[in-house]
C-alpha cells in the first residue's frame, strides 16, 4: 500500500487540500503516480488503490474527504462501485475521471453522487481546481449546517469560545484542567447544574486543541426524539426507512476531525447507548441502513446536569459507557457557591449584550451587585444573562433587580407587598410577578404596550393578571 503524509503546506492550493485525506483509485499505474506526485506536497494524506476491491479496503481501514475515481476499472466500473459505496456510508466528495466522456455517463455520475466530472488528459491545473473546488463546496455546506444549528439552539454570547470566566477556586481549578485537556484526544466529562456553563467550557476545549480549525457540533440529546437519534448521530442511507428518500450525513460526518459535543448525555436512549460506546471504543460507525461500518475522528465531550453515577445504579445509563466518557472529569459548581465570580459574569454579559443590541450598557453599581450576590440564582449563569438582556431592553434594572441602595422596595401599583413594604419572596413566581406588574405600571397601564415590551401576547398578560386579581 502506498500511502503518502504531509506535515507542511505548499503551492497555492494549500489553503483548500492541507488538511484534507484524499484516495486515488486507477488502474493505470502512471495516472496513479502523476495524481500521488502532484497532491502529496499539497494535502495532509494519500493513498491509492488499484481496482475496487482494493480500494473498499481502504476505506474500511480510514476516511478520505475526497476520492479521485476512474470510471473504466477491471471488474467493476467506477460507476458502479461508487454507487455500492454510497449505500454503504460514504458521504465524502468524489471526481469521477475518464477518457470516455458522453452525456449520459455524466448523468449517471450526478444521479450516483460525484461532485465533478473531468475528462482525460487534463493538466494539473485541471484537476487541482477540481479538487480545490470540491473540498470548498464541503467545507462551506458543513459549516453551514453547523452555523444553522447553533443559531437555533444557543445566544451568539454562549458561542464565544472563550475560557470560563471567574476568580473563584472553582473556575480557576477548570481554567486549569481545560488548559491541560485541551492538546490531548482525551474523551471529557462536564457536570453541572443547567447554565453553569457547560458549552462554553466545551467550546473552550475545543478552540485550545488541535482540532479548532474543524467542526464544533453541539447536540442536545433530550431535545431529539428516540427514534430519530440514531440517525440524527450516524446518518442514514437512500431507503434505510420510510422517509428516507436522499441519504444524509451524521452529526459525526459534520464533526469529522473536530469535536461532537452530546449535551444532556443522560437522556441518550438505552438502545442507543450501546451503539455509541463502539462508535467511541472502536472510532468506527455504522449509518442507518448501510452494509458496513465507516472509519470516524471525532473527538467526544460530553455534559449532564445530574449525577450519571446515580442514573447508572438506577438502570437508566450503561456502566461502560459511564466509565469510557468519565476519563476526564470537569464539574462547574453552581453561581450561588460562587459570589466571587458574579462581578466578571455581569460586565461580560453587559458589554456583549449591550453591543448586540446596540443600545448603550448600564451602570454597573456596587449596591447592585452587592444585592445580586444575595441572590440564590437557581438558573445560574443563563438567569443572569437573561436579566441582563432584559435590563437593557428596559432601559433599567427590574424591579427584581437593584437599585444603588439594594433591593426595590417600593410597591408597584396592584402588586401586594409584605410587611415593611418588603417582598414576601424571592420565589421565582414572585419575582415574575413584580416584573410583570412593574411594566405593566412603567406602561402607565397599557397592557398591549406592556405585552410588547415583554415579548408575550396579549392574551397571556391577561391571563395572569385575572390569575392575580389584578
Amino acid at each position: 500500500m502506498n500511502v503518502v503524509e504531509n506535515t507542511g503546506q505548499s503551492g497555492p492550493f494549500s489553503p483548500w487540500l492541507s488538511q484534507s485525506s484524499i484516495l486515488v483509485v486507477d488502474d493505470e499505474p502512471g495516472m496513479r503516480n502523476f495524481l500521488v506526485r502532484t497532491l502529496a506536497p499539497q494535502c495532509k494524506r494519500i493513498e491509492e488503490a488499484e481496482d475496487t476491491a482494493t480500494a473498499s479496503r481502504r476505506l474500511e481501514a480510514n476516511s478520505f474527504d475526497l476520492i479521485i475515481l476512474d470510471n473504466r476499472l477491471a471488474g467493476k466500473s467506477g460507476l458502479s462501485w461508487l454507487q455500492d459505496a454510497r449505500k454503504e456510508g460514504y458521504f465524502g466528495e468524489v471526481i469521477l475521471i475518464t477518457a470516455f466522456a458522453d452525456l449520459e455517463t455524466a448523468i449517471e455520475a450526478i444521479r450516483a453522487g460525484a461532485a465533478d466530472f473531468v475528462l482525460k488528459p487534463f493538466r494539473t491545473n485541471q484537476i487541482l481546481n477540481s479538487i480545490a473546488r470540491c473540498l470548498d463546496r464541503a467545507r462551506l455546506r458543513r459549516e453551514n449546517f453547523v452555523l444553522r444549528r447553533e443559531l437555533r439552539s444557543q445566544p451568539i454570547a454562549d458561542r464565544s469560545g472563550h475560557m470560563p470566566l471567574g476568580t473563584s477556586s472553582n473556575m480557576r481549578q477548570v481554567r486549569e484542567v481545560i488548559a491541560r485537556v485541551a492538546p490531548l484526544p482525551t474523551t471529557v466529562l462536564i457536570t453541572g447544574e443547567s447554565g453553569t456553563g457547560k458549552e462554553v467550557t466545551a467550546r473552550a476545549i475545543h478552540n485550545l486543541s488541535p482540532r479548532s480549525k474543524k467542526p464544533f457540533v453541539p447536540l442536545n440529546c433530550a431535545a431529539i426524539a428516540p427514534d430519530v437519534i440514531e440517525s440524527e448521530l450516524f446518518g442514514h442511507v437512500k431507503g434505510a426507512f420510510t422517509g428516507a428518500v436522499s441519504s444524509r450525513e451524521g452529526l459525526f460526518f459534520y464533526a469529522q476531525g473536530g469535536t461532537l459535543f452530546l449535551d444532556e448525555i443522560g437522556e441518550l436512549p438505552l438502545t442507543m447507548q450501546s451503539k455509541f460506546l463502539r462508535a467511541i471504543e472502536e472510532k468506527r460507525l455504522r449509518p442507518v441502513g448501510a452494509e458496513r461500518e465507516v472509519p470516524v475522528d471525532v473527538r467526544i465531550v460530553a455534559a449532564c446536569n445530574y449525577n450519571l453515577q446515580q442514573a447508572v445504579a438506577e438502570g437508566r445509563f450503561r456502566q461502560d459507557l459511564f466509565f469510557r466518557l468519565n476519563v476526564m472529569h470537569i464539574h462547574l459548581d453552581p453561581l450561588r457557591e460562587r459570589p466571587e465570580d458574579l462581578a466578571d459574569l455581569v460586565r461580560m454579559f453587559m458589554g456583549q449584550i449591550s453591543a448586540q443590541l446596540g443600545v448603550s450598557a448600564l451602570e454597573i453599581t456596587p449596591g447592585m451587585l452587592s444585592a445580586l450576590g444575595r441572590y440564590a440564582w437557581p438558573g445560574n449563569a443563563r438567569e443572569l444573562r437573561n436579566i441582563i438582556e432584559r435590563s437593557l431592553i428596559l432601559g433599567c434594572f427590574p424591579n427584581e433587580i437593584v437599585d444603588a441602595d439594594g433591593w426595590e422596595t417600593e410597591s408597584v401599583p396592584g402588586q401586594d407587598s409584605g410587611s415593611g413594604g418588603e417582598h414576601a419572596t424571592d420565589s421565582l413566581a414572585d419575582i415574575e410577578k413584580r416584573h410583570i406588574l412593574a411594566v405593566i405600571a412603567s406602561s402607565g397601564g397599557n397592557r398591549a404596550e406592556a405585552a410588547r415590551r415583554l415579548g408575550v401576547s396579549r392574551k397571556t398578560l391577561d391571563r395572569k393578571c385575572a390569575l392575580w386579581n389584578v
